[in-house]
């Protein structure tokens, strides 16, 4: 049984990709997507004609409403490939504005309804800053589920808890990356590998913590840089990943392990905070690595929406 098999008996495996022609190989439940994934498969001209007919048949409408289109369009074509549910991001550039994120949702999650696919198949990703959090409680209790991503530090996740998302999306890879970039020459790569990755101990601590309180918010790790971090997290509820490290996995028959355990146990007894917005902000503040990957993610999915609204605009 190779890798892939042998770790969807322990996780569910999400792919991570824009590009559902290439989701058939890998049998996922689930998918995600974001404007950065949505970019990239835009401009393969494998999807030049899907997308010239969703920016042709969206005339006269705005120009937000159009990405909204391409974006629930591309959603409606993995949600018939994959059996679970899609998530599909609001622009990033409203990772501030509590109510701009909320009206978003509701017009894309109305667009998926209106072509016949339940809002239980769909997830609203949104950025974990405080403002995204709050939209993602208000959305919750409108039935309206959300995959909160951009998520590095344990406030986040305990701050999502309390508003009752439907999953988070803790990243993996970009913390990685960071404490990689931190050490510079004195990183030590085989003694940071494996339950050892900072990105992996991240999500593993969050994991544990929901399920220690019976948090029902499911974790999803997100962000991979290689197969050894996705094993070393063999166990978490889900895990999306990029379909590079999925045709990795599918490849090798090396033996896969639970990392992680299960939710019977983790029931040790502990006091579960809840953050006020200063507490929170203050908590995110003191951690340099989540402040810094929060903002430049926004940033970088903030880049690809602009582009992705210029490539728009020369269809129009």
């Amino acid at each position: 049984m190779n890798q892939l098999d042998q770790l969807k008996q322990y996780t569910t495996v999400v792919a991570d990709t824009g590009n559902f022609l290439e989701l058939n190989q890998f049998t996922p439940r689930d998918a995600t997507t974001n404007p950065s994934l949505i970019l990239k498969a835009v401009k393969d001209s494998k999807y030049a004609p899907l997308l010239a007919h969703v920016v042709n048949r969206s005339k006269g409408r705005s120009h937000a409403e159009v990405v909204d289109a391409v974006l629930v369009r591309f959603g409606l074509e993995i949600l018939g490939i994959v059996p679970g549910r899609v998530s599909t991001e609001i622009d990033a550039r409203l990772s501030f504005d509590t109510q701009a994120t909320i009206e978003r949702a509701h017009r894309i999650i109305g667009s998926y309804e209106v072509a016949g696919i339940d809002r239980e198949r769909v997830l609203i990703k949104i950025a974990a800053t405080w403002e995204g959090i709050q939209a993602a409680w208000l959305l919750e209790r409108d039935g309206v589920h959300c995959n909160i991503t951009l998520l590095f530090a344990l406030c986040q996740a305990v701050a999502c808890a309390h508003a009752g998302v439907r999953l988070i999306s803790p990243f993996v890879g970009r913390i990685y990356d960071w404490h990689k970039a931190s050490e510079k020459g004195n990183w030590d790569e085989e003694a940071n590998a494996g339950s050892n990755d900072p990105g992996v101990r991240s999500v593993a601590t969050i994991y544990k913590y929901y399920k220690r309180f019976g948090i029902q918010t499911e974790v999803m790790g997100a962000s991979f840089r290689n197969t050894g971090q996705i094993l070393a997290l063999a166990g978490c509820d889900l895990l999306t990943i990029s379909p590079d490290l999925l045709a990795a996995l599918k490849s090798s028959t090396e033996p896969v392990e639970r990392m992680l355990a299960s939710a019977e146990d983790c029931n040790e007894p502990a006091e579960q905070p809840e953050y006020s917005e200063a507490q929170f902000r203050y908590l995110l503040s003191e951690d340099a690595m989540a402040t810094e990957k929060l903002a430049e993610g926004i940033r970088g999915f903030a880049r690809d929406a602009a582009a992705l609204d210029s490539l728009i605009d020369g269809l129009r």
